[in-house]
């Protein structure tokens, strides 16, 4: 299990904005040795994903309160073609966020109309989807033993997702070399603009 997730919703008709709470979670997973994780939530507005918010990060639990409203601006009318979605991670200051999963919330018109507020609770599903649709990198490794150089060559990524309102990405590669847990070495590519499918070489 990776746990529950518990939200609120409503919609201000004046300011046309949906108003999303996010409260709690409850029984996350232990994604770090000390048995504890660092638990965020990053919230979407599907289709677009033009914009996202994030909650803060709290230190070592499995039961975070957060407590915390987003406003997303869509007219009334929008809301039945509209999905939330919500991205659980654990907070890593040495390597890539851990993915704990994810919950995707539809029927918002019904849930933002509730009166009173009527907390929400979804479980939270593993999340191998999402890592399932962010494109493909291709790189190539050449390890010379008597020099004890390795050499990442980053090649190209493909089929990217879109992140700006242009439909494109302005996509870089990070690349770290890890030895138990710590970082020992990290190296960037150059930054490739309006494009989903970047060269580098």
């Amino acid at each position: 299990s990776c746990g529950r997730l518990n939200v609120s919703l409503r919609y201000s008709y004046g300011s046309q904005q949906l108003l999303v709470r996010v409260l709690r979670a409850r029984d996350l997973p232990a994604k770090d040795s000390n048995g504890f994780s660092d638990p965020y939530v990053k919230i979407y507005l599907l289709p677009d994903r033009k914009k996202k918010f994030q909650t803060k990060v709290l230190r070592r639990t499995l039961n975070p309160e957060w407590d915390e409203t987003f406003s997303f601006g869509v007219p009334f009318a929008e809301l039945p073609a509209r999905r939330l979605h919500f991205s659980v991670y654990d907070f890593d200051r040495f390597s890539r966020h851990d993915l704990i999963g994810q919950v995707v919330l539809d029927n918002l018109l019904e849930a933002a109309e509730a009166r009173p507020e009527v907390p929400i609770w979804r479980d939270i599903q593993e999340g191998s989807g999402e890592k399932a649709d962010l494109g493909e990198v291709n790189f190539s490794l050449c390890y010379l033993p008597t020099a004890g150089r390795l050499t990442v060559t980053v090649i190209r990524a493909s089929n990217l997702r879109a992140m700006d309102l242009t439909g494109y990405s302005d996509p870089y590669v990070k690349a770290s070399l890890m030895a138990e847990g710590r970082r020992l070495k990290k190296r960037k590519t150059s930054i490739k603009k309006n494009t989903l499918n970047p060269n580098y070489n």
